[in-house]
């Protein structure tokens, strides 16, 4: 049995999309947010104190877009995977790290110092300037989008989901009001899937059985000690 622990709309909302889309069965564990503080016996389950933490039997992974790499390769292949005998094998790859590591890593840093630090520790100027970061970055998908339905392979794959996920995250920051046309188009697709709206009645149904707030709460890293 697969076991996906989450926090209402962090990162983990990427593997459990993927689930969704897969169609596999699972176990979904919510946490409050942040776990590492408020659900400490979570750090028996993965020290990072962190989400997403999925195991598959004794297999564990804790990083977003590897899981979505991980869950494609391994139940999805030819469909939500690339494999590497495909044209589009590099940026398949490319695309589903961009989604991690140059579109959610600025936005962690406007959901700190815009929205959890005390008031005293708030840097306004922090969180425009890679509130701005991130657009910019994002607009470079407008005109590959302006020509294509998904990022890459002719077809909705994992890297769709790892770049979903940011414009997920984007939304709940106030960010998607400034969304190129062809990107708002894209993130407007991404919602109508059936399993994007499965993911989202998932966790929603999930938090209330286990007693965890539906407000959203993503992850963010580094942390600050």
């Amino acid at each position: 049995m697969i076991i996906l622990h989450h926090c209402v709309s962090a990162r983990s909302f990427r593997p459990l999309w993927m689930l969704e889309e897969i169609g596999l069965s699972y176990e979904l564990r919510m946490l409050p947010f942040p776990p590492r503080v408020l659900s400490r016996p979570y750090l028996e389950v993965n020290p990072l104190g962190t989400v997403p933490m999925l195991s598959d039997g004794a297999m564990r992974m804790t990083e977003s877009a590897a899981i979505c790499q991980y869950l494609a390769a391994r139940f999805s292949a030819g469909q939500l995977d690339v494999g590497c005998g495909e044209p589009d094998f590099g940026p398949y790859l490319n695309y589903l790290h961009f989604g991690e590591a140059t579109l959610t890593f600025p936005q962690t840093l406007v959901l700190r110092y815009a929205h959890f630090e005390p008031a005293e520790r708030k840097q306004p100027q922090v969180a425009d300037d890679y509130a701005k970061w991130f657009l910019a970055r994002l607009r470079t998908l407008e005109p590959l989008l302006a020509e294509r339905e998904h990022l890459c392979a002719g077809r909705f794959t994992a890297a769709d989901v790892s770049v979903g996920y940011a414009l997920l995250l984007a939304e709940h920051l106030g960010l998607a009001e400034r969304f190129t046309p062809a990107v708002a188009a894209y993130w407007e697709r991404l919602q109508a899937r059936p399993g994007f709206k499965a993911a989202m009645a998932a966790q929603s149904r999930a938090a209330e059985v286990q007693g965890v707030s539906l407000t959203p709460a993503p992850d963010i890293r580094p942390d600050r000690p």
